[in-house]
């Protein structure tokens, strides 16, 4: 299973992912249409999300974001596979070696997203720019805004719970107003979820367009590590139920809401750097400064990914979450399992 999913420094991004029969991409697509009339304005049950104003003159924390220090940390690891974990999962590439050498490096001081970009706050953004929505939200219903839902007769309203919103309750006995309230329970549900389904290139536009910009490697690992690198956010011991690696049955897909697991916090404040959804970042994938590594994916052809995911089945592999672990795939590659948080110098 390992082999065809995991690649050392590539998590399940680039298999091809299962999608709904033809016929419900259809009808999804003529919903959409549909709710594209009514789209200026955040649903009713959504959270509003403003995007963050600029840091004051008196260099004000910006709301829902902590500051990682300027200073030392740091960066890779010197690590080798001396148990033979490459064979025993079947992995093509050796294990760890595009983490060498270790070695300590100096950052300016900037500001990181306490969570993961959520449902909510990307919903908000799509709103405001007409900016595309992950095709996900197409397939679960998110995308369906009240207006839309109001304005549905009661036996389409059964359908779409069962097939999109997949409601575990019998809706033939519910009327119309039981209906609606079931699905903008779901939604709210949804909406404390990390956004995932989205590219490299949406991260980038979410970004910029809230005054921020995505974090490069070398910031995200700082605020992962701290500045003397622990291997998890939490410390050096791996333990499975600080974190969310997949093996939760209560989260539907895999993906559990931002900030769930209160342990899964680095030392500066940040939440998820470990599990739930592997985050973009700005840089590309490259030998580090030292490195004699050779590999045809190093370049300006595949973006970094970091922090490992939760809805892909990796549990088995701790490795994986590992502040130092490196992934990668091409900046148009959008997965269930990939999403993003900003970042910000002050």
């Amino acid at each position: 299973m390992y082999s065809r999913l995991i690649q050392p420094a590539m998590p399940a991004l680039l298999m091809a992912r299962r999608r709904r029969p033809y016929l419900l991409m259809v009808i999804a697509l003529l919903l959409w249409a549909c709710n594209d009339q009514v789209t200026t304005n955040v649903t009713q049950n959504s959270t509003s999300v403003e995007p963050v104003a600029a840091a004051s003159s008196s260099g004000a924390k910006p709301e829902g974001m902590v500051l990682i220090s300027a200073g030392e940390f740091v960066l890779g690891s010197d690590k080798v596979d001396d148990s033979g974990k490459q064979q025993e999962y079947g992995l093509i590439n050796p294990l760890y070696l595009d983490e060498h050498p270790q070695q300590t490096l100096q950052l300016d001081a900037f500001y990181l997203d306490t969570y993961e970009v959520t449902n909510a706050e990307y919903k908000f953004f799509v709103h405001q720019t007409n900016h595309k929505e992950p095709f996900s939200w197409s397939q679960n219903g998110y995308n369906l805004v009240n207006a839309r839902l109001e304005a549905t007769d009661l036996k389409t309203l059964r359908w779409i719970s069962a097939e999109y919103f997949k409601l575990d309750v019998d809706t033939t006995t519910m009327d119309k107003v039981q209906l609606l309230s079931a699905l903008y329970d779901q939604q709210r549900v949804q909406d404390s979820l990390p956004v995932t389904m989205v590219t490299w290139h949406d991260a980038h536009a979410y970004c910029q367009w809230a005054k921020k910009r995505l974090p490069t490697e070398q910031e995200w690992e700082k605020a992962a590590r701290g500045p003397k690198g622990l291997e998890y956010p939490w410390g050096d011991q791996w333990d499975p139920n600080i974190t969310n690696i997949g093996d939760n049955t209560s989260w539907p897909g895999g993906i559990a809401p931002v900030g769930y697991y209160p342990n899964n916090k680095s030392l500066y404040g940040a939440y998820d750097l470990s599990g739930n959804a592997w985050e973009w970042v700005d840089s590309w994938y490259q030998p580090y400064v030292g490195s004699t590594l050779q590999r045809k994916a190093f370049g300006e052809t595949n973006k970094v990914l970091r922090g490992g995911g939760g809805g892909v089945g990796h549990y088995a592999l701790s490795l994986f979450f590992r502040g130092a672990a490196r992934a990668f795939a091409p900046p148009e590659t959008a997965s269930d399992d990939i999403g993003f948080r900003c970042a910000r110098t002050p």
